[in-house]
């Protein structure tokens, strides 16, 4: 008898799409209204903050939950094996949901931290999990994180439309007066769905469990099991360690014995970021013995690391500067229905699906004759800074207080979205490509460190929204990334001779 499949592929896949799916339900659900929450007034039930104080930490937030997937993975591969890693990613996530879902100061940024955690405990693993689930050879690979990859962008899409209605729409608030129920508490109940969609997730991931076989059931080994063993009791004591010193922190602070500013963190973060980003790149280079062929590929994925650090700079402020133009600059409104401002961050997804398979055959049809990774690179700069650069004129026209059109906001998205696909999947797979086989995990982090960078640089940016003109940040913002395609693209020749013959 034939066993039940997924689509032709193995149950356990349905398993890990569905988690992911709910997971990414509840991220871009939360993502999508956190600074609108944040710097919404105390009348309205925000917290009235100011732009210049709310998206730095909103893009700290953002950076670290993709710098958190460094830890998560090693934690996985030394520790607890993505099985559990993935179970204890979520429980932290959910939690995280609803400590944010209770109105207090403390709460919020606890639940931001939990968040931040068990992100960095499932991103990573459950994408790991997938391909366990296959033999190295088998044809379905590939297929299978394409249907993982649309997992994604379902919740993707479907989290800000559920909790951008709960929290921003004025219906909703309405019934909530009328259940005799505080109308502010509406931000709250958003961020409560998205931890019951992370709840839904884990739920199903329990129940199908028994589908995943051997996936991601143990740590990988230190060559003995005493070493095992002393590794591990290390490890989890350097881990007490830390979190104690993380509580003792947090605590410090919300007593006043530690009197340390938002500004501050930031800031320490700022340091922190870039020297281990510097860090990790001069360890790389002069820490290891290279071919002169190699060391050119490091070269290559250094500049690759530069030009998705500036990509995501400026695509990332979807949730920050865009987000607020939606909010306070864009009639939100098609065929005489209103909408919320949050529902913006779904047409990423959209788009996503209906133009991946497209540019998937694109790339396949021009094949030799089509550009080359650098190439594709500087397509993907230009077309994130042209996608600011269009906003431009609307931008000048809100200068008077009045609102402009969806159509806007409209072709921003679409823009960015065709952007993303000549740079984000490329970018993958030309570091997998170039990166010497004894170092290709650790070069993927750099992906998720390009990543992390670029988030935290757009809350930088974002931060001006309410102290610099309007068009005079979007331009800004605009003509780095742009100037930097440019001249990609105009080197795009010698960058690929870096590449040698991995491009």
């Amino acid at each position: 008898m034939a066993q039940p499949t997924f689509f032709g592929h193995p149950r356990g896949l349905s398993t890990l799409f569905f988690t992911e799916m709910w997971e990414r339900f509840s991220y871009y659900g939360m993502r999508g209204f956190l600074l609108l929450y944040m710097t919404s007034s105390v009348a309205t039930g925000g917290m009235g903050m100011d732009a210049a104080t709310a998206a730095p930490i909103y893009g700290m937030y953002t950076s670290i939950a993709y710098l958190s997937n460094l830890p998560g993975g090693w934690i996985a591969d030394r520790l607890i094996g993505q099985r559990r890693a993935v179970l204890v990613g979520g429980i932290l996530i959910a939690s995280g949901h609803f400590s944010l879902a209770v109105p207090r100061l403390s709460t919020f940024y606890l639940g931001l931290v939990l968040i931040v955690i068990g992100t960095g405990l499932l991103k990573p693993n459950v994408s790991v999990m997938v391909g366990q689930l296959y033999t190295q050879k088998d044809v379905r690979r590939d297929a299978a994180y394409s249907l993982f990859y649309m997992g994604i962008n379902l919740g993707a899409f479907f989290g800000p439309i559920i909790t951008g209605y709960l929290a921003q729409d004025a219906g909703f608030r309405v019934r909530l007066q009328g259940w005799g129920l505080d109308p502010n508490s509406a931000w709250h109940w958003g961020f409560g769905a998205a931890g019951i969609g992370m709840t839904l997730g884990l739920v199903q991931y329990l129940v199908g469990g028994r589908n995943l076989g051997a996936a991601g059931l143990g740590p990988g080994s230190a060559g003995s099991p005493a070493a095992d063993t002393q590794f591990r009791s290390r490890t989890w004591l350097g881990l007490g360690v830390v979190v104690l010193a993380m509580v003792a922190f947090g605590a410090g602070m919300a007593t006043g014995v530690l009197p340390i500013t938002t500004n501050q963190i930031v800031g320490g973060y700022t340091y922190a970021l870039f020297g281990l980003s510097i860090g990790f790149f001069v360890w790389l280079f002069v820490g290891n013995t290279w071919t002169p062929a190699e060391r050119n590929r490091l070269v290559l994925i250094v500049v690759f690391f530069v030009a998705a650090a500036l990509f995501w700079s400026v695509f990332e402020q979807a949730g920050s500067t865009l987000n607020l133009f939606a909010d306070r600059s864009t009639n939100n409104t098609v065929f005489g229905y209103a909408f919320p401002s949050s529902w913006w961050q779904s047409l990423n997804a959209l788009f996503i699906f209906m133009l991946a398979p497209v540019f998937a055959w694109l790339w396949v049809k021009l094949g030799d004759q089509g550009p080359k990774s650098p190439a594709k690179f500087a397509i993907g700069l230009i077309g994130v800074g042209i996608g600011f650069l269009v906003l431009v004129p609307g931008a000048q026209m809100t200068l008077a207080g009045a609102k402009v059109g969806v159509g806007w906001l409209f072709v921003v998205y679409l823009i960015h979205t065709l952007a993303e696909l000549c740079l984000s999947p490329v970018g993958l797979s030309s570091i997998t490509k170039l990166a010497p086989t004894r170092v290709v995990s650790q070069m993927m982090g750099v992906w998720f460190l390009g990543a992390s960078v670029g988030n935290f640089l757009g809350g930088q940016a974002a931060a001006l929204y309410e102290t610099m003109s309007l068009p005079t940040l979007l331009t800004a913002v605009a003509i780095v990334p742009t100037l930097a395609g440019v001249a990609m693209f105009l080197m795009r020749k010698p960058l690929t001779r870096l590449g040698g013959d991995a491009l």
